[in-house]
């Protein structure tokens, strides 16, 4: 026979449970959560009581939306001495991401509301450096989170980008057709924005795709393409890299409101709109970027051995 319990309780506030024969059972494997931020959703699992010893692989297996789980990735969290957790971001394709604005929200809810921190305030360690995030809880729920992302750069070894200019800012870029202007920012992680004046018309996933593999980002980039609405709002379309399209992308919506900046489009406090929800966007007059957006736990589960 086999045993399987599903807990949907989140933010709902409830518990369903399946049963097997009139007792409550429970698959034997890896406990996971899955959260999302506007719709870019991971696979969240509490590693003081887990062990992977091939998160690339698990990541392939836990991302596909018809044989896996359905994510774009996977996030581990660990105890740390430099920080109340450190958490550690594998893209679909199993590839290891240094940040992840949407997935570190979800890692500040997913401590605070099981006691690991006490909170609203936790110190994250990642592969980008340090973050500090700040929840905002209604009922003992985490709903929304601003985390000071640190600070962002333009320089092309930053990024890295194999150019011969020490930034990337409005240039073009030839490897499709048409040929986009691109700003380069590192946001901890990298990226590549280029503004449009008409989104529909853009081939999300063939440029998407032919910048990020461009042999001008020896370490592939994540590409993002956006529409001006005003000196306050932007509208962005994400191509992520090793995850394809995405709903939303919260280092690449800090990359977007820095290279508005820098090309005199945006203001340095700006909403950017993303087809999962809007995130609030703050490069600050110390030159740290801030991001505010909500967060969402959907369910937990037990993945198979």
């Amino acid at each position: 026979m086999v045993a399987f319990i599903s807990t949907w309780k989140p933010d709902r506030l409830r518990t369903r449970s399946f049963l097997c024969s009139g007792l409550q059972c429970r698959m034997s494997g890896m406990d996971f959560t899955k959260m999302h931020g506007l719709g870019n959703d991971y696979v969240f699992v509490d590693m003081r009581t887990e062990r992977i010893d091939d998160p690339a692989t698990l990541a392939r297996a836990l991302s596909p939306r018809h044989t896996g789980v359905g994510s774009d990735g996977l996030i581990l969290m660990f105890p740390t001495a430099s920080a109340d957790v450190r958490m550690e971001i594998y893209n679909a394709d199993g590839s290891r991401a240094e940040m992840c604005g949407n997935g570190i929200r979800g890692v500040a809810k997913f401590v605070v509301e099981r006691g690991w921190v006490g909170g609203p305030e936790v110190r994250i360690e990642t592969d980008a450096g340090l973050k500090l995030a700040c929840c905002e809880s209604v009922g003992g729920v985490v709903r929304s989170v601003r985390v000071d992302m640190g600070l962002p750069s333009l320089s092309s070894a930053a990024i890295p980008a194999n150019i011969d200019t020490p930034e990337v800012v409005d240039s073009i870029l030839d490897v499709t057709d048409p040929a986009y202007r691109v700003t380069c920012v590192s946001v901890g992680n990298p990226h590549a924005v280029a503004f449009v004046d008409d989104l529909e018309t853009v081939d999300l996933a063939g440029a998407g795709r032919a910048i990020e593999y461009a042999p001008q980002f020896p370490q592939r980039i994540n590409v993002h393409f956006a529409r001006v609405e005003s000196r306050g709002s932007v509208a962005v379309r994400t191509w992520e890299r090793g995850s394809g399209v995405t709903r939303a992308c919260g280092t690449g919506a800090c990359a977007v409101c820095v290279a508005g900046v820098v090309t005199d489009r945006v203001d340095r406090l700006c909403t950017v709109a993303l087809p999962g929800g809007d995130l609030q966007i703050e490069w600050a007059r110390d030159d740290h970027l801030y991001m505010t957006g909500p967060v969402v736990e959907v369910f937990n589960g037990s993945w198979p051995d």
